[in-house]
């Protein structure tokens, strides 16, 4: 009896712990970090994407600061970029949601990983991204938060992973940082908009989270 009992509890506690983290993730989702500046005019505009889970920040070609554009590949018809971050393993097994496996989610969510960045082109802007104006000082910290997510090598260049991009317009890059349940490639977006003093989420794993501030 004692057996069952113990077995019990140990289900019940299995149970708990995603509906916590779930309870959790959307309480501090709702939270919201205020702007640091307030009515500062805009500079520019930069984007939010979103392909129904992972969210991507958009910049124009233009508002990208050499230090993060270097060594970056692109061309002169290339308008738009976009920067991702994940797990590397997740990234490279599972271009489609049809690929996703347990062995991948499991470790992507719980095991210490290598990450990437994921940055793809664009000539024009996509209907669905949804535009956020931002200013001058916004831009720059902005621009600095994406110059840090990248892993250089000894000589301060970023390591391309060549031949590994989904199509013809993206590239894979090493990344610093270990993707886990709680700093999943949403909350390394919202971790950006907090650290360029935009609004943000207190935190969240989630892409709807940050979404909700701006539509």
């Amino acid at each position: 009896m004692n057996v069952v009992k113990r077995i019990g509890k140990l289900v019940l506690f299995i149970i708990l712990i995603p509906l916590i983290y779930l309870v959790v993730s959307l309480l501090l989702s709702a939270l919201t970090v205020d702007k640091k500046e307030a009515s500062v005019p805009s500079h520019s505009s930069i984007y939010l994407s979103s392909n129904g889970v992972h969210l991507d920040i958009v910049l124009e070609k233009k508002d990208i600061n050499t230090l993060v554009l270097s060594g970056l590949k692109h061309t002169a018809g290339d308008k738009f970029m976009s920067f991702g971050w994940g797990d590397e393993n997740f990234y490279l097994n599972t271009p489609t949601w049809g690929d996703l496996t347990f062995n991948n989610g499991f470790k992507a969510l719980f095991l210490k990983s290598a990450t990437l960045m994921h940055i793809t082109r664009f000539k024009e802007k996509q209907i669905n991204w949804i535009e956020i104006k931002v200013s001058h000082n916004e831009l720059i910290k902005l621009n600095s938060y994406l110059e840090k997510s990248f892993l250089k090598d000894n000589t301060g260049s970023k390591t391309l992973i060549a031949y590994k991009g989904y199509g013809s317009n993206d590239d894979f890059y090493k990344a610093n940082g270990s993707y886990s349940c709680f700093k999943t490639c949403n909350s390394w977006v919202n971790t950006g908009f907090v650290e360029g003093g935009m609004k943000a989420c207190f935190w969240t794993p989630f892409d709807f989270g940050l979404l909700h501030k701006y539509e």
